[in-house]
């Protein structure tokens, strides 16, 4: 297989032509040789001159030609028309009305604007006037609630101070009741003291009798108990709300006292 079953028909027409070209291209050289060997030469000629020739006077340009700027044209202006005097009236009629309609709305607005100013001015001050009077009202309520609270407080402290006073007296009215009915037992030495609980009923009788601490000398102590018992009914206060005050009894009781 030779190289020549690879070239296209294309190829061989551009190679074609190419070669072509070629040749007429080297035909073109060697006619062109041949033909520039076998020209003459131009013959040279020289005329010489004694003087040389006057030289030609210079040409004087004459200096452009200037334009006149064109003057612009001033357009007269029609005077205008004199306004009729009925239409000057009018206009300065509404103008006058204009002038007159904004200066009232002016006004009417600074009226207003005061009026405003003066309404929230007073209910400022009524409304102060109402702080001050709410809290004149709340600092008097709270005087009247401490005095009130004072009275009250000393009126309690006067009723303890009586209800001891009066515990106090029949306590003691109490104990007297009791000693009158103690019979000394023969015998004692010293002045022995015993301590009693006694629970007492509303009507002032005895519920129960009880030694907390003995004297140390039994017919003392013996002798003690039967005078509680012997002096029921023990004397109460007629208020029944300080019986409660002698419900329960705490008794101390010596010979010599």
């Amino acid at each position: 297989m030779t190289a020549d079953r690879y070239i296209t028909p294309g190829e061989r027409t551009v190679s074609g032509a190419l070669a072509l070209m070629m040749h007429l291209l080297f035909l073109a050289l060697l006619v062109f040789g041949v033909s520039w060997q076998k020209r003459e030469p131009v013959a040279m000629v020289a005329e010489l001159w004694s003087n040389l020739p006057p030289l030609p006077a210079p040409r004087v340009e004459p200096p452009p030609k200037v334009q006149p700027k064109p003057v612009p044209r001033v357009e007269v202006k029609p005077a205008p028309k004199a306004e009729p005097k009925a239409d000057i009236d009018l206009r300065e009629k509404k103008e006058k009305e204009r002038k007159a309609k904004e200066q009232a709305l002016a006004e009417k607005k600074k009226r207003e604007e005061q009026a405003l100013a003066e309404k929230k001015k007073r209910e400022e001050l009524a409304r102060l006037e109402a702080l001050q009077k709410q809290q004149a009202q709340e600092a008097e309520a709270k005087r009247a609630a401490q005095e009130q609270a004072d009275a009250l407080k000393k009126l309690a402290q006067q009723q303890a101070a009586a209800q001891a006073s009066e515990v106090d007296k029949y306590k003691q009215l109490i104990a007297d009741r009791i000693r009158r009915f103690i019979i000394e037992p023969p015998g004692l030495q010293g002045n022995p003291q015993v301590e009693l609980d006694v629970t007492v009923l509303p009507g002032g009788q005895l519920l129960d009798v009880k030694t907390r601490k003995a004297s140390g000398q039994p017919s003392w102590d013996a002798a003690v108990e039967r005078a509680v018992r012997r002096a029921q009914p023990l004397p109460l206060p007629q208020d029944p709300t300080l019986h409660s005050r002698f419900r329960e009894l705490n008794l101390r009781f010596r010979p010599k006292e």
